[in-house]
């Protein structure tokens, strides 16, 4: 199974701008991710649709952050560039006839439901604010 790796570049991205005290070019995050541009602008457009970023044009143009860094939470950037549901359920519909078919995906329903809202829960307690917060600790170890 394939997780998805944009929450995790999304965070960067918003913890970058918060540090840059400025406009930031796609290039430029890219290489701080290290990947490619296009996939940074992709996520970028998906932030920007949130309300979470904004592009700036001209030849000191970039992306800036919507609003303050201790505003924003990870939920906000997991809703904003990731597909709901962290765990998946069966690709196709279990065998009705089955004992175990027919009753197990309400219970994994059920179950998945409550991690979602767990996880969701830890992550909008947490802003881009507190993760640079955290870079800066770290730094000075």
């Amino acid at each position: 199974m394939n997780t998805s790796h944009r929450f995790a570049v999304g965070a960067h991205i918003m913890a970058l701008l918060s540090v840059s005290g400025g406009p930031i070019s796609s290039t430029y995050i890219a290489g701080s991710v290290n990947t490619n541009p296009a996939m940074i602008r992709r996520i970028l457009g998906m932030l920007g649709k949130a309300g979470l970023t904004r592009a700036t044009m001209g030849s000191t143009g970039g992306t800036v952050l919507a609003r303050p860094a201790d505003q924003v939470s990870l939920l906000d950037i997991y809703r904003a560039v990731d597909e709901p549901g962290i765990l998946a359920l069966h690709n196709s519909a279990p065998n009705p006839a089955c004992e175990v078919g027919r009753g197990i995906t309400a219970v994994l329903e059920a179950i998945i439901g409550r991690a979602e809202q767990a996880m969701e829960s830890e992550i909008a307690a947490v802003t881009v604010g507190d993760v640079v917060q955290a870079l800066q600790s770290k730094k000075k170890k």
